[in-house]
């Protein structure tokens, strides 16, 4: 009985799948429902450590839960307590008895080879990172000040930067960074990375100082958006904390000596 009821489930599931309708084949594709309940138990930010090393993790000002439904709360605790975590942990390690095991972060990146490229990619996961969630925030805001200024001089217009800011990360092929940087002229410009790398290492197209930067991985977004990477770039640029965009941008002007 058992077996002649599998037969007919399968024998339906075909007939709909090639079924005609006015000479139009219509695909059914059936999902199979849960054989049990699953409970997903979200996390505090506080609660995660990075092991001993030169380096620790930023803070999260906020609860995991605080840019949904823009960025839920799984998809951040996954980002900030795996991904974020893993790099901080692996970066520490690689730098270990090193010449760099001291070095502020920004040298390190500038100095260290391209040719080793587990320093490369835990540097700058752990870099970029770093930067990426400093810069998030549960109010929706918009740039003010200096920054602000700047980039109605520099880009004509706040709108003009987010079109293009926008346009550069839809157009970012495969995982990477699109980032705002102030470059050795003091000047802003929009650039991108492939990977982990970012504008401060040697193979730069742009070098800068990084003040803003999206992470285009498929793991900042996949679980909200799958393919729709579009819409996780809109989502982000709800949630930028440009009170800090601007701090980074003064710290950036002093370094090339324009303020």
């Amino acid at each position: 009985m058992k077996k002649n009821v599998v037969l007919f489930s399968t024998l339906a599931s075909f007939l709909l799948l090639f079924s005609c309708k006015e000479d139009k084949l219509v695909e059914v594709v059936e999902v199979p429902l849960p054989t049990k309940e699953e409970k997903i138990t979200i996390g505090s930010p506080n609660d995660v450590k990075a092991d001993p090393g030169s380096f620790e993790m930023t803070k999260l000002p906020f609860n995991y839960d605080a840019l949904a439904p823009d960025i839920r709360s799984l998809t951040l605790e996954t980002h900030y307590s795996k991904h974020y975590l893993s790099y901080t942990n692996n970066f520490n390690k690689e730098i270990l008895s090193t010449e760099f095991e001291n070095m502020p972060i920004e040298d390190i990146l500038k100095k260290m080879p391209l040719t080793n490229l587990k320093l490369r990619q835990n540097a700058g996961g752990y870099y970029n990172h770093t930067l990426y969630f400093n810069i998030l925030s549960p109010k929706e805001q918009t740039p003010k000040d200096t920054l602000a200024g700047s980039i109605n001089k520099e880009f004509g217009s706040f709108n003009n930067l987010t079109n293009q800011f926008k346009t550069q990360s839809e157009k970012q092929f495969g995982s990477g960074w699109v980032w705002l940087v102030v470059d050795r002229y003091g000047k802003l410009q929009i650039t991108i990375t492939d990977n982990q790398d970012n504008p401060l290492m040697k193979n730069a197209l742009i070098p800068g100082t990084p003040i803003m930067g999206i992470d285009l991985w498929e793991h900042a977004y996949y679980l909200d958006y799958q393919n729709r990477k579009g819409s996780y770039i809109d989502a982000f640029y709800n949630h930028i904390n440009w009170e800090k965009v601007n701090e980074y941008y003064v710290e950036a002007l002093k370094k090339v000596k324009k303020v």
